[in-house]
């Protein structure tokens, strides 16, 4: 026969039960995510390096190409087709040399009927100013004419003036020669004025026709010189490149169709990354190295415009002599992006990939052992070392892909 437990006991039984199946969750859990506690690797399949004591070096490293110092554009003015080249890819130019002639036919047509009309309404305005110079020639003469006769009719009436006064001059006559002295006193008063108004007249006709003519003669030299736009010469001295166009080929106005490169000075040109964007800074030094030999440069301008996940930066020579380069050859830059500061330093290494640099390999003589470290700046060669490791100390710098799960490792020869 059962003997039934008490409910105390039955409770107790309970609370065994959990704690044994908590322990047993936990105990998988442990194995599932750490069952390579220890891990046997060969010496060979890692690399080790000592945790060093040194000065760090805030740069970073890229490639610059060489272009010249200073560039031009090669444009095309008047769109046409290529109908005469004169020059070949990579000549050397003089300015106002010219490189191709275009030919548009409808465009030349159209100068043509433009120049057409602007020098008949030239002609037309020429014809109007003569005239109008003819009309101030006539009125000159009426002028001349009218003052003529007033002083006849005044000198007359001195004379009869003087001999009525004598009582030798009849009545009659004098009234006649009064007469006619104030006549040609008021015609002459009265000419006077139309012939001032006609002046003030004509004078701002002139003024408006001899500005008419500047702005048709000015627009007459422009369209010349467009017409001279089908010829393409060199706007500067220098070395003609990236000039491939091809006879009869049809290009339209502002269309780039080559450079000239000035050959005074050259420098350089790279693409950096993004991330770099906000600490490039102009005037921050560099240098690369030139066959054995360091020369030093200097960041010059900063196109922020980012493609493709990359930005412009262009780099000066800070070096007096003249150097023998050739445009297109690239250079490994090194810049610097502060001074030198003294830290621990950890060589790089594709650790840092999957650890983020917050735990390292520490080895201890035939094993290593997982350890939390703070790892802070980094350029091409080390991670600046915060905290965690020791001067002389030994890391696994290669990667931790295959053993993430692992505390120890045991290193084989």
């Amino acid at each position: 026969m059962d003997k039934v437990l008490p409910r105390k006991n039955r409770k107790k039984v309970k609370a065994i039960v959990i704690v044994i199946g908590i322990f047993l969750l936990t105990f998988i859990t442990y194995k599932t995510f750490f069952q390579d506690v220890v891990l046997n690797v060969s010496k060979k399949e890692v690399r080790i390096r000592v945790v060093e004591e040194g000065y760090f070096e805030d740069y970073i490293s890229f490639q610059g190409q060489v272009e010249p110092l200073h560039s031009m554009l090669v444009n095309i003015v008047e769109g046409g087709a290529i109908q005469e080249l004169f020059v070949e890819n990579g000549a050397i130019v003089e300015t106002g040399e010219p490189l191709a002639r275009l030919y548009n036919p409808s465009t030349e047509y159209s100068f043509m009927s433009q120049e057409n009309a602007l020098i008949e309404q030239m002609n037309n305005l020429n014809v109007s100013k003569m005239n109008i110079r003819n009309q101030e020639i006539n009125l000159t003469k009426d002028l001349l004419s009218v003052q003529h006769d007033y002083k006849e009719a005044e000198l007359m009436y001195e004379l009869n003036k003087k001999l009525y006064d004598q009582e030798v001059l009849s009545k009659s006559d004098w009234e006649r020669t009064k007469e006619t002295f104030r006549y040609q006193k008021e015609r002459k008063s009265l000419i006077e004025q139309s012939i001032s108004k006609e002046k003030q007249t004509s004078e701002v006709q002139l003024a408006q026709i001899e500005q008419s003519l500047y702005v048709m003669q000015k627009s007459l030299v422009k369209l010349r010189e467009n017409k001279e736009n089908f010829l393409l010469v060199a706007p500067i001295s220098g070395r003609l490149s990236s000039f491939d166009v091809i006879l009869g080929k049809t290009y339209t106005a502002g269309e780039s169709i080559g450079k000239i490169d000035v050959m005074k000075g050259y420098k350089l040109v790279a693409q950096v990354d993004e991330f770099y964007l906000e600490r490039i800074q102009v005037g921050q030094k560099g240098q690369i190295d030139m066959k054995g030999e360091l020369v030093a440069v200097e960041v010059k301008k900063i196109i922020p415009e980012v493609k493709s996940g990359r930005f412009e930066v262009q780099l000066d020579f800070m070096i007096d002599r003249t150097l023998k380069l050739q445009e297109g050859t690239s250079f490994g830059v090194k810049l610097f992006l502060s001074g030198k500061d003294k830290t621990l330093l950890l060589p790089k290494g594709n650790f840092y990939q999957e650890t983020k640099g917050e735990w390292v390999y520490v080895v201890k003589g035939d094993k290593a052992e997982r350890r939390k470290v703070e790892l802070a700046r980094e350029n091409p060669a080390y991670y600046e070392v915060i905290s965690g490791l020791e001067v002389g100390e030994e890391v696994i710098i290669s990667s931790y892909r295959d053993y993430l799960r692992v505390e120890y490792l045991n290193i084989k020869e």
